[in-house]
């Protein structure tokens, strides 16, 4: 579904989608005019992941498909910590970009940047020191 916002001086058009990560949720907005780059929370995403290993997962699926320098995307994320905000960044950016072209689904599909990562830490259980950590057992 394609949406715009209007701002002061004209209304643009953009493409939302919703990326996760443990406890992490980004929505991205991704259009297609504009200055490129990577807003996050209102900063440049490179301030905003102080690490470069981050950056890269970032800007992954925005490289394999050869439009990091053609796109503008703006991001909301919540929750989690910074490692798992990038994978909920880079899971958003992928499904914002099927939806913008949707026959980039296959290269990206291929990639494995439109799979959700299901990984989750574990609840603990009553009875124990952590999920499976159980107390000294002693004999006597």
């Amino acid at each position: 579904m394609i949406k715009t916002q209007k701002t002061k001086e004209k209304e643009s058009v953009y493409f939302e989608a919703v990326g996760r990560r443990k406890t992490s949720i980004a929505r991205v907005r991704l259009f297609a005019n504009g200055k490129p780059g990577i807003i996050v929370n209102g900063k440049e995403y490179l301030s905003y992941f102080f690490i470069p290993n981050l950056q890269k997962i970032v800007e992954a699926p925005l490289k394999e498909t050869n439009l990091f320098s053609k796109i503008h995307i703006e991001a909301k994320i919540a929750g989690g910590g910074i490692s798992s905000q990038a994978g909920a960044l880079q899971h958003g950016i992928a499904r914002a970009l099927v939806k913008f072209q949707p026959d980039l689904r296959k290269s990206l599909k291929k990639s494995g940047f439109l799979r959700r990562d299901p990984r989750m830490k574990e609840r603990r259980k009553f009875g124990l020191k952590k999920a499976r950590k159980a107390p000294q057992w002693s004999k006597r």
